[in-house]
């Protein structure tokens, strides 16, 4: 059974699957992993979820505030042997429905065209493809979706 946890960054669990996240990232990336990695430090990240299976760490993701209405999803991970069973579509799940309980109305994020898989996670559920923002402006090897997000039931 799938239990998720809502934390913050200091959570070592969290902590260890961004370890892997990392090194996953620096062998797709290659030579772009250094500009990539700047932006996701996970310092001072308040909105954290991990997701637990018999209760190890098999998955997470973040969000951050963006601006008053939005949010970015940032260090979504699932661990290899995890994948393909939906936990990442669980997880962002989670955290949407987090974003919605703050008053935020519009998930964004950033992926990389060396990463098929997020980049058809994102496309499953239903985030659409944006001009790249802020940062990644001008960076040919990203790709930015973002998800408006459904009101909260009263």
């Amino acid at each position: 059974m799938i239990k998720l946890v809502r934390t913050d960054s200091d959570n070592k669990d969290f902590i260890g699957l961004v370890k892997q996240l990392d090194a996953d990232l620096a062998i797709r990336d290659g030579d772009e992993h250094a500009f990539y990695d700047q932006f996701n430090k996970i310092d001072k990240i308040k909105y954290v979820v991990v997701a637990y299976e018999n209760g190890v760490a098999m998955g997470c993701g973040a969000i951050k505030h963006y601006d008053d209405n939005t949010v970015e999803v940032k260090r979504m991970f699932t661990l290899p042997e995890s994948r393909g069973k939906g936990l990442a579509s669980i997880i962002l799940a989670e955290l949407e429905k987090w974003a919605t309980e703050l008053s935020y109305k519009k998930c964004i994020l950033e992926t990389g065209i060396k990463q098929p898989e997020a980049i058809g996670l994102y496309k499953k559920n239903n985030y659409i493809q944006i001009p790249n923002y802020g940062q990644y402006a001008n960076a040919p090897s990203s790709r930015c979706f973002e998800k408006v997000l459904n009101k909260k039931a009263d």
